[in-house]
């Protein structure tokens, strides 16, 4: 008899979209994460946060802060606390560009997305970006409502 894993999928995109309105994107990485057990049984259920995550550098390695998973419901006492730093895993050169590139005067790193792959594994999308002005904000609100008049119009 198969167990029924309707509550679960593996077609998860969790998008940040206020960072895309707070941040312009320079670089994109897809980094995986270190994830407890019942951490990703929360991620396939969608019961993630990305709005306030942030990463950071400890003895270089990159960790995100605030990326809040919520505990699973049906986890024991070995279930997770949901704000937990988690370590992001890329690779040594990668690591090393994101260091001297964060260096500069008002860069950061922050998730973009989460998402599981064709394999079942959790990744994160981060993205070295540098913070809008206000004027700059004004330019992405205006396309946008350039965008949704055009496509009013096409139908």
């Amino acid at each position: 008899m198969a167990k029924d894993k309707s509550k679960f999928s593996n077609n998860i995109s969790i998008r940040n979209r206020q960072a895309r309105y707070e941040y312009e994107f320079l670089d994109v990485y897809i980094a995986g994460m270190s994830l407890k057990g019942t951490e990703i049984k929360s991620i396939r259920m969608g019961k993630v946060n990305l709005s306030s995550a942030f990463c950071v550098f400890h003895n270089d390695e990159l960790f995100v802060r605030d990326l809040h998973i919520t505990p699973y419901e049906l986890g024991t006492h070995e279930n997770h606390d949901a704000k937990r730093e988690r370590k992001l895993l890329l690779q040594r050169r990668e690591l090393n560009k994101l260091k001297t590139k964060l260096e500069e005067k008002g860069l950061t790193i922050v998730p973009s997305k989460l998402f599981i792959n064709d394999r079942g594994l959790a990744k994160l999308e981060i993205a070295l970006a540098r913070g809008k002005k206000l004027h700059d904000k004004r330019q992405s609100i205006k396309e946008k409502d350039q965008k949704r008049e055009m496509s009013r119009i096409r139908y």
